[in-house]
């Protein structure tokens, strides 16, 4: 005959002043489903329906596009900061107008942006990036252009990067 003891204990009291941090992918501008937030905020003592209005709030200028939003949840307040990506950064630099994301599906991003708009983006994704120059980060928010669809000063983004790597394309160092 064996005998199993269980020692049965009460998960740890949560400590309200520990910051928590959780990341969302919306879509800017909209009150997204509460049912998505509720078991991720739920559990820290926040209404998910609070937290909602509050990212529709901070994402109203990245109306229509997904993005990355950061919750810093301290002592049952939540503060939220966008965190863009490089796409999201492009597709805003090309001043395009607001769809309905409903509607209108497959959107071809055929604008034109400038280098210097391109370097902006590279300054702003600079402590993100992996590269060691702001050259390098500027190739790869160009190689996320090309993915996206646009053209840059009228050339295709893999020109820009082969005119960046012969050294006939100056990028500043920082």
């Amino acid at each position: 005959r064996i005998q199993i003891l269980f020692e049965l204990k009460m998960p740890p009291k949560f400590d309200p002043n520990a910051i928590h941090y959780v990341y969302l992918r919306v879509v800017g501008g909209e009150v997204g489903a509460t049912s998505s937030l509720a078991p991720k905020i739920g559990p820290l003592g926040l209404s998910p329906k609070k937290v909602g209005d509050d990212i529709a709030k901070a994402t109203q200028s990245w109306k229509g596009l997904k993005i990355t939003v950061e919750l810093k949840i301290q002592n049952r307040q939540a503060q939220v900061t966008v965190v863009p990506s490089a796409a999201s950064l492009i597709i805003q630099a090309l001043k395009e107008p607001q769809r309905d994301r409903k509607k209108v599906k497959h959107v071809q991003h055929s604008g034109n942006i400038t280098l210097d708009d391109i370097i902006g983006i590279a300054r702003k994704m600079r402590e993100r990036s992996g590269a060691r120059y702001l050259s390098g980060t500027c190739k790869e928010i160009l190689g996320t252009a090309q993915s996206v669809g646009c053209t840059i000063d009228g050339q295709a983004p893999h020109d820009v990067i082969d005119g960046i790597n012969s050294g006939d394309i100056e990028i500043p160092q920082e």
